[in-house]
């Protein structure tokens, strides 16, 4: 590994304005290729290369007029012609790509770094950070600024229906979702370290990303980096005990200019929260005064979600009357909680928790959303972490404390999780059956999951699928034509 040309974050920041011509090398990446976008609409020539284009990101990318390249055509010739060369973190150290890119001569750094030094340095960028929510929060938080007239600029990493996953926008604010993931091959730290924030949301902590981190010990270490160098807001959920431990050891020490906890037992709220089909009410304590809010999200962890950005919103001298508005109408990310239609009579949720502790806040809101409806859930446990035995009784537990009945879509595929052995979704299945009296089985195959599901669900039913993928291949197949 040569790394004489990986350009440092403060070199970057300090020669920004010499970098006009930018290459994006791995371009279709979930946060690369939004990233290539907002370069683009700042004023940067940007062009990128990938081994393959598929939508919705390859659509993306040609709507935006970048112009994008077979990654072969990418040659040591060809890249000598921009100044800094972005590199994204599906890129192996060990491949011969990453010698040849070393070998260019040309600067390079990984998107999270680039977009915080040549974007991002003179913007209020809110980080929305922690295990749970960072998507759904960051959209919450961009809706309410525009409603409030703010125009921001954003970054939020899902689909969502009608508009881009990234604007640069024209205002000062800049919610962007605060990936703990790594950054790079080079990079090996969290994305939301490299973005250059001025304040920063933790919704939730504990452990995750077991392919990267041996511990919630290592997740808690990157979020020591950036705490301490934070200067505006610094809004936290008390929740975890990690986000406890954080807060004790930095609250009076780090520069920011305010710190506010929120939760059931904090003194902000939410309080009295009431969650129906269509919407949620709840109170919240601001300043000496209660006051009551109606949103269309639903669910408690969705009010959770909604009182970190108005906790936000409120520090930074936006007015209560604003804001009761700014939150009424919510729009969603795509799955999270999307009804896709009717399958014989059974209403279809498609969503994307894959942790024991979403699976449980998602289940409990359509619970709440759906009553006295029978509810059957499908669940693939498909990320590193997932699909290793390091949360095998807590998976147990969330899905038979949400569900009627259960079925574990368990895929043939070992788990990456550092030092961890494989989920045993047979086990899951019967001690399902054994501890908590829920019908329970376990299918690893589309054909055994199609029957399984035929079987199982009934008219007035809500079928629930959580899956961060295409759950066996569910969601390519003639079952999605077959939903009304």
């Amino acid at each position: 590994m040569d790394l004489q040309h990986l350009i440092a974050q403060e070199d970057l920041i300090r020669r920004r304005h010499e970098f006009k011509r930018v290459f994006f090398y791995r371009v279709c990446g979930a946060g690369m290729g939004p990233a290539a976008v907002l370069m683009k609409q700042a004023g940067l020539h940007v062009e990128g290369a990938d081994s393959a284009f598929y939508p919705p990101m390859s659509t993306y990318l040609e709507s935006t007029g970048i112009p994008l390249h077979k990654l072969e055509a990418a040659t040591p010739d060809m890249l000598r012609q921009f100044d800094l060369i972005v590199v994204g973190n599906s890129l192996s150290g060990k491949s011969e790509q990453a010698r040849m890119l070393e070998k260019t001569g040309v600067p390079f750094t990984s998107f999270p770094a680039a977009l915080g030094a040549l974007v991002l340095k003179e913007r209020q960028v809110i980080g929305v950070c922690g295990t749970h929510g960072k998507t759904t929060t960051t959209f919450f938080l961009t809706q309410m600024l525009e409603s409030l007239g703010q125009k921001p600029g954003y970054l939020v990493g899902g689909i969502i229906d009608g508009r881009d996953p990234a604007r640069l926008g024209e205002g000062k604010y800049f919610p962007i979702e605060g990936d703990e993931y790594d950054s790079g091959y080079f990079h090996k730290i969290s994305k939301f370290r490299l973005y250059e924030l001025k304040h920063m949301i933790l919704t939730s902590l504990e452990f995750d990303h077991a392919d990267i981190f041996s511990s919630v010990e290592k997740i808690e270490d990157e979020f020591r980096d950036v705490i301490p160098k934070l200067k505006g807001q610094i809004i936290m959920n008390l929740e975890y005990p990690s986000s406890l431990k954080l807060w004790n050891e930095y609250l009076g020490s780090a520069p920011a200019k305010s710190w506010t906890s929120y939760g059931p037992g904090a003194p902000v709220g939410p309080h009295d929260v009431v969650t129906e089909e269509n919407g949620s009410r709840f109170t919240l304590t601001l300043g000496d005064e209660d006051v009551d809010f109606e949103t269309t999200a639903v669910g408690m962890h969705n009010v959770l979600n909604v009182t970190a950005c108005l906790s936000f919103l409120y520090g930074e001298g936006f007015k209560i009357p604003e804001l009761q508005r700014a939150v009424k109408e919510l729009g969603m990310v795509k799955r999270r909680q999307e009804v896709r239609g009717t399958y014989k009579g059974a209403t279809v949720i498609d969503d994307f928790a894959h942790h024991p502790r979403a699976i449980t806040v998602t289940l409990e809101a359509i619970r709440a959303r759906f009553k006295n409806r029978r509810i059957i859930t499908v669940f693939e446990p498909v990320s590193a972490t997932a699909r290793s035995s390091i949360f095998q009784t807590e998976f147990r537990d969330s899905l038979a404390g949400g569900s009627d009945e259960v079925i574990i879509a368990k895929p043939d595929l070992a788990t990456t999780a550092l030092g961890g052995s494989d989920l045993d979704g047979v086990k899951l299945a019967a001690e399902i059956q054994a501890l908590h009296k829920r019908p329970a089985q376990c299918v690893s195959t589309l054909a055994p999951l199609r029957a399984a599901i035929d079987a199982t669900v009934k008219s007035g039913d809500v079928l629930v699928i959580l899956s961060n993928r295409t759950c066996l291949g569910l969601w390519e197949s003639d079952f999605v034509q077959a939903l009304k």
